[in-house]
């Protein structure tokens, strides 16, 4: 992929997979968590607990109601990054999807890996037929800059809208992509 740092590569998780990639997934999502990222959890976040919610998921990924990417260091196979996509179950919203839980494990920023997880996640969505994807991040964040950069389009942001890890109310900003054909 041009333009992107070499060493690291992108791939789907399976249902299959899953079970067997939730400890690592769990490790990712805490260290995350511990750092400050707003992902819907609070701090301090337990192993376990993470690894369940991650288990969870096994149902929508089998179903197809949830696709899940991550990027491995090629060198030592080491889980880098994450993101999800959920496609609107909706009947007048089967055109869209919403991105979620977009992780880079810290030690792992500044190679572009956010930026190759949302080529794989938005090419996927082209595949599917989605015209349209939607996220929120928490507004001033460094994946708020991310997102301004790799194109997609602010909406707005609402007030109080989600709590840090440490249950501190944050601004959430929305945002949008419209896919091309």
């Amino acid at each position: 992929m041009s333009g992107f740092e070499a060493g690291y590569a992108v791939g789907r998780v399976t249902a299959e997979e899953l079970h067997g990639v939730a400890p690592e997934l769990a490790a990712l999502l805490v260290d995350t968590v511990h750092g400050g990222a707003s992902l819907g959890f609070l701090a301090p976040l337990d192993h376990g607990a993470a690894t369940g919610w991650w288990r969870a998921l096994g149902p929508d990924l089998a179903d197809g109601r949830l696709l899940l990417w991550t990027v491995r260091a090629e060198a030592d196979g080491r889980l880098a990054g994450t993101v999800q996509l959920r496609p609107a179950a909706t009947a007048n919203g089967r055109h869209r999807g919403e991105v979620a839980k977009l992780m880079v494990h810290p030690a792992d920023r500044g190679h572009r890996l956010a930026g190759r997880l949302l080529t794989a996640l938005e090419e996927r969505a082209r595949e599917l037929g989605l015209r349209l994807l939607v996220l929120d991040t928490e507004t001033d964040s460094p994946a708020e800059r991310m997102y301004e950069a790799a194109g997609w389009t602010r909406v707005g942001s609402v007030p109080d809208y989600a709590t840090d890890p440490d249950g501190v109310p944050h601004p959430t900003t929305i945002f949008f992509k419209a896919l091309g054909g």
